[in-house]
This record gives structure tokens, sequence and C-alpha cells, in this order.
């Protein structure tokens, strides 16, 4: 069977520069021989976290939305990409929202000491950070890369490599950036090697 690969996009704009990178990550991992299934968060019906403390004792939320589907999904997969924009030094609310309801693995890794994925499973998975942002600062993503760093630790499928590009208010189009739509691929690619048990390609 295929390793199982998802790949969020927290970009509202479906063909922008984030999904464009996206889409390079995905054809990598697929020509690698994994599985991808592409989730468009901001087309999800997601509310955010309401601290109801449901999960605490349960494996599940109390709000009954497209996250119950999802939450299956997370434990089920290998490997995770996600790519998002940054937008006011982090990453934009609806992708937020999205990570903070996972409070659901969070309660059950932490509070109840039961990770909805073992020890030996967590050591497979991997997490792949694509990232734009409009301003040239070399703090640009510190913030978006925080938060992914604490999703990963959460979900058991730890941080493992990225691609970033600032200074896109200048660049406007990722196109233009043939060796930013290469690095994509070939992690892309790489992730995919990883997760199949091939190994890190050269």
């Amino acid at each position: 069977m295929p390793k199982k690969v998802i790949a969020l996009l927290g970009s509202p704009l479906i063909d922008g520069n984030t999904a464009r990178l996206l889409n390079e990550a995905i054809r990598g991992v697929e020509e690698a021989g994994c599985e991808v299934e592409k989730i468009a968060v901001t087309h999800l019906d997601v509310a955010p976290c309401m601290e109801i403390f449901y999960c605490r004792e349960n494996e599940t939320c109390r709000i009954r939305d497209d996250m119950i589907e999802i939450y299956n999904k997370f434990r089920e997969m290998d490997g995770l990409i996600v790519a998002t924009p940054v937008m006011t030094m982090g990453i934009p609310g609806r992708l937020k929202s999205f990570i903070d309801r996972f409070q659901v693995f969070y309660m059950a890794k932490y509070h109840r000491g039961k990770s909805f994925v073992t020890p030996e499973r967590r050591r497979g998975r991997k997490m792949l950070f694509l990232s734009i942002a409009g301003m040239n600062l070399p703090t640009v993503f510190e913030g978006a890369k925080m938060t992914a760093r604490a999703f990963g630790e959460i979900i058991d499928c730890p941080y493992w490599d990225e691609v970033l590009q600032n200074d896109m208010d200048t660049i406007q189009d990722i196109r233009t950036r043939p060796e930013v739509m290469e690095a994509a691929y070939r992690k892309g690619y790489e992730l995919g090697r990883l997760l199949s048990g091939g190994g890190a390609s050269g």
C-alpha cells in the first residue's frame, strides 16, 4: 500500500503562489510513490475552538463539523505538507482555527497520556512546511514556523524540512523563481522517498 500524505493549502487563493508551490511538492511526493490528498482549508466548514473541553475525556470534539472526518485522516496519514502565506507575521486565520481544533490530539497526548499515534509510527511521520511572505524581513517566517512546529508535535508528525520565499511583494509571481519551484518539488520527492522507505535522494 502506498504511503498517505495530506497536503494542506492554507491560502484562500486556490491558484495563487502558495498553491503553486504546494502543487510542485505534491508532484514530487506522488512521483516518489505516495498517495496525496489535498485539502483546501478555507473551503472547509470548520468553526474555531470554543474551549468546551469535551476532548479532555473524549477522542473527538463536541463541535460537529468537517473536523470530525479530518481527525481520522490525520491519525492515519504517514506524512503532511503544510503550505501557507504569512499574514500579519503569522499564519492566516482559517488555517490557525483549523490547527487550534487539534486540541483533540493535544488532550489525548498530554492530558490523558495516550497519543493517537504510536511512538513507532511517529518516528516515520514527517512534515514539510512551505511558506511565502510579502515582506523582505529576516524574521518574517518565525511566527508561522513556531506554529507549524508546535502543530507537528501535537499531532506526532514532526517538522522535517521547509521551503520559504520572502519578498513576494516585489517578486509577485513565484513562477519567476524557478529555483524555488524546483526546491518544492525536490523536497516533496525526498519526503515521499523517506516515507516509502527509499532513503534520502541526492
